[in-house]
């Protein structure tokens, strides 16, 4: 088969939103000034057997005694507020880039410059102010506090935009923008999206934001730091492992990032009722892992590899087609297409 003179088999961007790890303080409401370095704690507990068993087991009242009562010993590490504490005081900082028309690395000129005069047609004409208006709404909402949101009573969100001679605040009630869409109108997250979209569509510079979360949930309570990944699990002693930072708990960047672009709305099954899936991390499959499905599959034509393929080539695409493969160009990856 011939090749195509305008296939990219090297293609790839950086990503334009870029989180730091998120750093955990005990603090109380009333009197935010005292906060604390969050420390974990090692914990051995001795629980209960409760995995599924063998119907052999299960169906014999004398091997199911036999078998609950073998201790399931663990030792795990858990993150908690002060006694005297009240509010879980969250902390990152945000770097925003522009220059997503430029691929970090192409190979194929013909390629480049149809992908090039594409990207410069939407900053154009969109200036990414829906991507914009949607990060900020995910500041805002605090989502990416994860399980910390849960139960909160009160959640408050302070930005501050670092930059030198372009010093602003802002200050965001959590609970009162949704997580599962973005049809509220917010004159803050209006201008707080302004800022990320210019920022997203110069050529280049950075946009330096300081996010810094209260979550109010109750004295002494237990916080979620990241979860460590163990891979050879027969070298750890813990059956549970949170992330550190030289003794001090924190939230992966990664995770922080995934709770930033989860802005997809515009996959076919979206819907913002409580038991679907709602808005999605932006992925070229929508992959939802917690779930195990991809929301856009090759054989629905949804996925960004279609779309990005012949938008890129100089073909149309809907506006709400458009914003999710620039979405997925700012969260940056590696795109090659096959040569053979």
């Amino acid at each position: 088969m011939a090749k195509n003179n305008d296939t990219a088999s090297v293609l790839a961007f950086e990503k334009k939103l870029v989180p730091s790890d998120g750093y955990f303080y005990g603090t109380r409401w009333d009197e935010r000034a005292e906060a604390t370095v969050l420390e974990l704690q090692e914990k051995s507990v001795r629980g209960t057997i409760s995995n599924r068993l063998k119907t052999a087991v299960k169906n014999d009242p004398a091997k199911l005694n036999a078998e609950v009562e073998k201790p399931n010993l663990q030792t795990v590490d858990a993150c908690a507020l002060g006694t005297e504490q009240d509010t879980l005081k969250h902390q990152f900082t945000l770097k925003v880039l522009g220059g997503v028309e430029r691929p970090s690395a192409c190979n194929n000129a013909l390629f480049k410059q149809s992908y090039y005069q594409a990207a410069r047609n939407y900053i154009e004409r969109e200036g990414f102010r829906e991507l914009g208006r949607r990060y900020a709404h995910n500041i805002a909402n605090a989502r990416f506090l994860w399980r910390n949101r849960v139960g909160a009573e009160q959640i408050e969100v302070q930005v501050k935009v670092l930059n030198r001679g372009q010093e602003q605040e802002w200050v965001f009630d959590a609970l009162n923008h949704s997580t599962r869409s973005f049809d509220q109108q917010d004159d803050q997250v209006n201008q707080l999206g302004e800022k990320i979209a210019t920022a997203l569509a110069s050529g280049g510079g950075a946009l330096m934001l300081e996010i810094t979360t209260y979550s109010q949930l109750g004295k002494a309570q237990e916080v979620y730091p990241s979860e460590e990944l163990v891979l050879d699990k027969g070298k750890s002693k813990k059956s549970k492992v949170l992330y550190q930072v030289k003794g001090h708990a924190a939230m992966h960047s990664q995770k922080i990032g995934n709770a930033l672009r989860s802005i997809d709305t515009w996959y076919p099954d979206y819907s913002d009722e409580q038991e679907s899936a709602g808005a999605i991390a932006i992925e070229p499959y929508g992959a939802v892992t917690n779930l195990g499905k991809a929301y856009r599959t090759p054989k629905d034509k949804q996925d960004f590899y279609t779309h990005f393929d012949a938008w890129a080539r100089g073909g149309e695409l809907s506006a709400n087609d458009e914003h999710y493969v620039m979405a997925v160009l700012v969260r940056g990856g590696v795109f090659g297409e096959s040569d053979k």
